[in-house]
């Protein structure tokens, strides 16, 4: 099978987790699969270069603010192809340009164009575990692009659609797609499969499991989603096809507070606003969409109103 992995930056924050994210790699490597795997860049190290180029210039270039910016995955890439070496496997990072990801020039929000997969198959066929900087691609004049929030995740899926992989497996610290944060919300129970436009509801409200330009990439192409944990080897998520959920979750946007699922109801809303309204919580507005019923709060009681509509709903 052919698989692409993507991790994100505090799954590689340093020598130590990079190890262990390699342990990952290595065990799918060795079981005879090809693998791809895709990284952000370590930590807090976007916002730092962002910090250093604004010591510079307050309101900096964008396009060297893109070249900048796109430093921070390429050495998350060649560290862990240093791991992968040093255990004696065969490993190779490559750049945004390097794996083929065309973009348009919107620097800082680039749009995937396209994906020239002959480098990457040339790779794979030698038998290189491939590691690809992710968040960043190359415009029609040749110069270096990001592709926004969460690019990591549009990159891995790209790829995945591109070479057709079997499994794209984002990995994340936490073990699957959820009614609520786990971190946050008691009693928040791990979803087994969701579909793809109640993910991308989540993703566009205010989840930060998956970003929402990756899931709409997945749902054009037809690539199927794993979401699992990088610390722990458990069942994750399947996001893809699959049976819709009357509700499927509560998330949090600043002041939006969203209740998601494919079965709400008129009867849905009184529920919310009466939980909310019990809490002694203020409405100041409410929206619905084709998914979501949104209530607006102070941002200040936003953590509340979830734990009240999640007690409620699930």
């Amino acid at each position: 099978m052919l698989i692409v992995q993507k991790f994100g930056g505090s799954s590689v924050a340093d020598a130590a987790r990079i190890a262990h994210v390699a342990d990952t790699v290595a065990e799918t490597y060795r079981a005879g699969d090809r693998v791809v795997v895709v990284l952000s860049a370590q930590g807090n190290t976007t916002d730092e270069l962002i910090r250093r180029a604004r010591e510079i210039d307050p309101a900096p270039d964008a396009r060297e603010l893109d070249a900048l910016l796109s430093t921070g995955e390429l050495v998350s890439a060649a560290l862990m192809a240093m791991e992968l070496h040093r255990r004696g496997l065969p490993a190779v990072s490559l750049s945004g340009w390097q794996i083929g990801l065309h973009t348009d020039s919107a620097h800082g929000n680039a749009l995937l164009s396209s994906v020239d997969t002959d480098r990457l198959n040339a790779e794979l066929s030698r038998g290189s575990i491939v590691v690809a900087a992710g968040f960043q691609g190359i415009d029609g004049h040749g110069d270096v692009t990001t592709l926004g929030r969460g690019g990591s995740d549009t990159t891995a899926v790209a790829l995945a659609a591109a070479l057709r992989a079997d499994r794209c497996r984002i990995y994340t610290d936490v073990d699957g797609v959820y009614t609520a944060d786990p971190r946050r919300i008691d009693g928040a129970r791990k979803l087994d499969a969701v579909p793809y436009d109640e993910m991308l509801a989540l993703a566009a409200l205010g989840s930060q499991v998956l970003h929402d330009r990756s899931v709409e990439l997945a749902m054009r192409q037809g690539v199927e989603l794993e979401v699992l944990s990088s610390l722990k080897s458990v069942p994750g998520t399947r996001v893809g096809r699959a049976e819709p959920h009357p509700l499927t979750g509560v998330t949090k946007d600043g002041e939006r507070v969203s209740l998601v699922g494919a079965g709400l109801t008129d009867a849905a809303a009184e529920r919310l606003t009466d939980a909310l309204y019990r809490r002694g919580i203020p409405v100041r507005a409410m929206s619905r969409g084709a998914m979501s019923l949104t209530a607006i709060v102070p941002e200040r009681e936003a953590n509340a109103a979830v734990e009240a509509i999640h007690k409620e709903f699930f």
